[in-house]
């Protein structure tokens, strides 16, 4: 007995061990780290080093709970600004795109399998949601500074994709196993009240633990060592809590760490810490089991099929879920395929697929290794991929401020202020002599192993430490402050234009110096008025609006999304590949638009809607821009 119990522990630890080695290997070649995870798994089971693991419920419960962990995490460190600009958009791909995945997917799945209709969506629903860890690993740590609404989009479709799948799954397994045989009307109108009922219930829950959380964690005065452990023990207790209900304990849970992740939590700094070290744990953990739970050796009948699926998976299910679930919002084609690419499948899909065998389906087997084979294609094909994409699409846009080195310190009794530590860059704002708000207190400066007051110490120099104490609603203020500036590079000059242009000016001034073809009506607007208006009423860091033979390009924005910043271009920032067949709806409204002015046009004169500014004469790049 003492030896098995050394033995499991040497065997558990040891592949804990060399999958956190492997994230190494992951981030100097930019491969999916997941995917690693789960080549591990299969490497260890049953038809590699011999361990075997054939225990369908516990593989289901293991991965559950880690999922849990990794859900609270993800609602934890998403920001209410980020949800704010992307909630819409993302929210519909996390409900509708989920659904549509499933019955396109399902189609596709029942003509090339022997599966039935409910199986064939069954195996749908399982491989319907996109992996959070997967989505987060690899557009951060491939460094793709992408634009802020593509990435907040996809991050929350990842993290809040996940209840609506399993909701469908389990739902579709008790369905198939009890052998009913329902008419459509009668399972559309079940779904549709289970579904109100798991997610009502699921949102309830949710929102009300993370209140009970917050409220918690700043009221009782806990050992800082026990704080981290109380939220997690917390987070798993509203997860189970739903669950025992009949509520969606996988919505609750990730709204729990929603709501306290945007509360004024007392050592959050700390907290944060802790859950990203257990939900790499958990990651781990999921991956290692769900790989060990495989058995490769029954892939070789279903691989073409399972290959085959995870292309029509890619190339078909998902886009057409995308297009559909975007189009009432104005994302460019570019943006609107790059989001329908990442969507990687991962561990999720491959828990989902277990539940079949937990209900005894005949077919349940059959679906687990067709779903296990989906996510790897998926993670081979997309997760190698994105970054190139990324880039080839033209969607990397430079950073908006350079090198920051700052420490949050957490201090008690500090409730809604922070002391925050700058080590201060070179080439920032404050080492070049800029002052620092009279609303932030400087406590210190450290320099040369010396310590001063800040009247004390002059000037700031490169490699000071400053430490400051600020409310907590400012330190993003300071960050612009101490960090370098942003890399300057030729690209990053061409992206942002030529020179830069006053928004407050009047367009017309525009249409005197380059001749765009504006209505007057549009050059009595102001240049960021008339730039908002074309962006559909909200700009984003990095837009562009073409105007005629120019493009107006967005420096910057304000909190209520209007252009303080704008670059003008005269020819597009570099080489973007355009997807022919993948016509945004916005792109679409504006062509019609575009075609429908022409038409009118014809009939005075023949003139076409650019109003013969670009194609007349062609606008000389030695022109100065409007005083």
């Amino acid at each position: 007995m003492g030896q098995t119990l050394y033995f499991a522990t040497l065997v558990g630890t040891t592949l804990v061990l060399v999958a956190a080695f492997s994230s190494l290997i992951a981030f100097r070649f930019g491969a999916p780290l997941l995917l690693l995870f789960l080549s591990i798994g299969l490497v260890a089971g049953s038809d590699g080093l011999g361990l075997s693991f054939d225990n369908a419920r516990a593989a289901y419960f293991v991965g559950s709970l880690a999922l849990a962990v990794i859900l609270f995490d993800s609602g934890f460190g998403t920001s209410l600004s980020v949800l704010r600009q992307a909630a819409l958009p993302a929210l519909s791909l996390a409900t509708v795109g989920v659904v549509l995945t499933t019955l396109v997917f399902g189609v596709g799945a029942f003509y090339v399998t022997s599966l039935n209709w409910l199986e064939s969506f069954l195996l749908g629903a399982a491989v319907a949601s996109t992996d959070a860890a997967a989505v987060f690993f690899l557009v951060r740590a491939g460094n793709l500074n992408l634009r802020e609404r593509t990435r907040a989009t996809l991050e929350i479709e990842s993290g809040a994709n996940d209840p609506i799948a399993i909701f469908l799954t389990i739902t579709l397994v008790e369905i198939i196993a009890i052998g009913a045989n329902p008419e459509a009307e009668v399972l559309v109108a079940d779904l549709a009240a289970g579904f109100v009922e798991q997610m009502v219930l699921g949102a309830a829950l949710g929102y009300g633990g993370g209140l009970v959380i917050s409220r918690l964690v700043n009221r009782l005065r806990l050992d800082g060592g026990l704080l981290p452990i109380f939220v997690i023990a917390l987070s798993l207790l509203v997860f189970a809590l739903a669950g025992a209900v009949g509520g969606s304990g996988f919505l609750a849970v990730y709204l729990a760490g929603l709501v306290a992740g945007n509360s004024r939590l007392r050592a959050a700094a700390q907290l944060k810490r802790f859950q990203d070290g257990v939900s790499w744990l958990a990651q781990i953990i999921m991956f290692l089991v769900l790989g060990l739970f495989a058995t490769p050796s029954q892939f070789g009948d279903i691989l073409f099929v399972g290959v085959g699926l995870g292309i029509f998976l890619i190339f078909v299910a998902r886009p057409v879920a995308v297009w559909l679930c975007l189009l009432p919002f104005r994302f460019p084609r570019n943006e609107t395929a790059f989001i329908s690419w990442v969507g990687l499948r991962g561990a999720v899909s491959i828990l989902l697929a277990i539940t079949p065998l937990i209900g005894g389906l005949e077919q349940g087997r059959y679906i687990f290794n067709i779903a296990f084979i989906v996510v790897l294609v998926s993670l081979i094909v997309q997760g190698w991929t994105i970054g190139p994409l990324a880039r080839r699409l033209g969607l990397i846009i430079p950073a908006r401020i350079g090198p920051l080195e700052k420490v949050e310190l957490e201090l008690p009794g500090s409730a809604h202020h922070e002391l925050l530590s700058y080590t201060i860059m070179a080439g920032s704002p404050v080492a070049r002599g800029e002052r620092i708000p009279r609303w932030a207190r400087p406590s210190l400066v450290v320099r040369e192993g010396r310590s001063f007051k800040l009247q004390d110490a002059g000037r700031l120099v490169a490699g000071d430490h400053v430490y400051i104490f600020v409310s907590d609603r400012y330190p993003k203020l300071l960050d612009r402050l101490f960090a370098s500036r942003a890399t300057v590079d030729p690209e990053d000059e061409d992206f942002f234009g030529a020179f830069p242009v006053d928004p407050e000016h009047l367009a017309g001034e525009l249409e005197a110096n380059y001749g765009l073809g504006l209505s007057e009506e549009d050059g009595r607007l102001t240049i960021g008025a008339l730039a908002l208006q074309r962006l559909g009423g909200r700009a984003e860091y990095a837009d562009r609006v073409a105007i005629g033979s120019i493009e107006l390009i967005v420096r910057d924005v304000d909190e209520e999304g209007r252009p303080t910043e704008l670059g003008l271009s005269f020819e597009p920032a570099g080489p973007r590949a355009r997807i022919p067949f993948f016509l945004s709806p916005g792109e679409m409204v504006d062509r019609a638009a575009t075609l429908l002015g022409a038409m009118r046009r014809v009939p005075d004169g023949g003139h076409t809607a650019d109003g013969g500014g670009a194609d007349d004469q062609p606008a000389s790049p030695t022109r100065h821009p409007p005083a």
